[in-house]
């Protein structure tokens, strides 16, 4: 009786578009650095504030505040015309979440500029929209089933360009840190890749508020002392403004009541 034979199936555009995303994130000499962190406290404001937002979100807000008061956070290093490095104005987060297309599971990127100055309600909006809305009618996401479909050396010139030569469009495009967690599914990624500067993830968060929170880090641009000390603040940044904000958008409702 003849061996059954397994089936050639075709690359999807959000396919294409992670193989090249991570082939330019493997030329990234990047290294973790982890730091366990007690966020109780935000964790308890959390539950009790009436959007009870994402920890995504929180995070993002968290990270842009420290991203704003360190700017080598916000560099990127560019090689066209000469090697250099870039400093943004301000920081644009990029955020992977998991949606569905064609029936097909796939990984898509949300931006999110200048979380720091955002609220969270906003934030908390526009990952809602990112989460709901076809993908046809967000932007990027169009621009990057778009592009997905173009020949490989096409697709390849694009991503070079945008992360080597204009350091205004390669924040505008991809944003200038990353965020990816698998916190929410009970799992944890030990060293995410990103063509990005900085990627922030962190594991499952336990009901007294304990997590791990990992930052990866290109290490042509930082150092690991550096970064040990950003999670410092960033601790720091959720324990005191993020968490501070969330009670006083209860303040309200508690005078109300």
């Amino acid at each position: 009786m003849p061996e059954p034979k397994g089936r050639s199936l075709p690359l999807s555009g959000p396919r294409r578009f992670i193989l090249d995303m991570m082939h330019y994130a493997s030329k990234v000499p990047s290294v973790p650095v982890g730091r366990t962190m007690n966020l109780g406290p935000l964790a308890e404001a959390r539950r009790s504030h009436p959007l009870r937002p994402s920890w995504a979100v929180l995070f993002l807000k968290g990270f842009g505040i420290v991203c704003e008061a360190h700017p080598p956070l916000r560099h990127a290093l560019l090689s066209v015309p000469n090697l250099r490095l870039y400093e943004h104005p301000f920081s644009i987060a990029s955020l992977a979440m998991e949606r569905e297309h064609d029936g097909e599971p796939v990984i898509v990127v949300g931006l999110f500029r200048a979380p720091e100055r955002q609220s969270i309600a906003e934030l908390q909006k526009s990952l809602d929209e990112y989460r709901t809305w076809p993908i046809e009618k967000v932007g990027f996401f169009r621009q990057m089933l778009r592009i997905s479909g173009y020949p490989a050396p096409i697709r390849r010139f694009l991503w070079w360009s945008t992360l080597h030569v204009s350091g205004p469009k390669r924040a505008k495009r991809l944003g200038t840190f990353g965020l990816s967690s698998y916190g929410s599914l009970g799992a944890e990624s030990y060293h995410p890749i990103s063509p990005l500067t900085t990627t922030l993830t962190y594991g499952p968060i336990d009901p007294d508020g304990r997590v791990t929170v990992k930052l990866i880090y290109d290490h042509r641009i930082l150092d690991g002392a550096q970064i040990a000390r950003r999670l410092g603040d960033l601790e720091a940044a959720l324990l005191g403004p993020v968490r501070d904000e969330l009670l006083a958008d209860q303040a309200p409702r508690r005078e109300a009541a």
